[in-house]
């Protein structure tokens, strides 16, 4: 058990984030024309509105908050709020969020599983994200519990602690994960999962999405009509 941890915790994150890099740039770079989301708008268009839109916004909130709560050093927080806290907005906010991704999800789930049209397009790839993604974001709502059980967000801390030393190549981040509830150790599992099943998957258009943010800050275009085209009026 203790090789195990030692894998899950220290050495599984650094494969699944290179497969998440290099295999999203192979993946651009040898079949763009799979990189798509593969909208089934055209198919049907019940229940896209309600579940698409909780799906997204609840799903970028945790994605950022995870980001942004893990990755932030306490030092930097510290003097404006405590871990405890801290640990309480968390729960809060990540549960609301969680519920409206939860909502959205099931919604596209059941959308995929009960239009025959839309099933028939589907790829197995497509099943074992969305109900990947179910289970880490139920995971996820029932550690919450578990976090209520540490008001002093001592185990938030482990946590990002943790996160910290991998996104910084420091050792000992298995370590700080050694008394951190079951629940949390599996629930980052599938986050990390995720990653690895990222490059394979129609996930792949997240990448475009956060690429077309650039499209806000490019310059203005001039379209100038040339000489000939002028005088004769075409």
């Amino acid at each position: 058990m203790a090789y195990l941890h030692q894998f899950l915790f220290g050495v599984y994150p650094y494969i699944a984030l290179t497969v998440f890099l290099l295999g999203s740039l192979i993946r651009f770079d040898r079949e763009q024309y799979t990189w798509k989301s593969d909208s089934s708008q055209l198919l049907r268009r019940g229940q896209l509105r309600w579940g698409n839109n909780l799906f997204h916004v609840g799903i970028l909130f945790l994605f950022f908050g995870h980001l942004v709560g893990l990755l932030t050093p306490h030092w930097v927080y510290e003097p404006l709020l405590g871990a405890g806290a801290k640990q309480l907005l968390a729960m809060v906010s990540g549960g609301i969020a969680g519920v409206m991704t939860f909502i959205g999800l099931v919604l596209l789930i059941h959308r995929r599983l009960a239009e025959p049209r839309i099933r028939a397009v589907s790829t197995p790839m497509d099943f074992v994200v969305l109900f990947w993604i179910l289970i880490t974001l139920l995971l996820g709502l029932v550690s919450i519990a578990f976090s209520a059980q540490h008001p002093d967000g001592s185990v938030m801390l482990a946590l990002s602690e943790w996160a910290q030393r991998i996104v910084t190549f420091r050792s000992g981040a298995a370590e700080v994960m050694a008394g951190a509830p079951l629940v949390f150790k599996v629930h980052m599992f599938f986050g990390m999962t995720l990653f690895l099943l990222f490059p394979f998957s129609r996930l792949v258009h997240v990448w475009s999405g956060f690429a077309a943010v650039a499209y806000l800050f490019r310059p203005y275009q001039l379209v100038r009509a040339r000489g000939p085209a002028r005088r004769t009026g075409l």
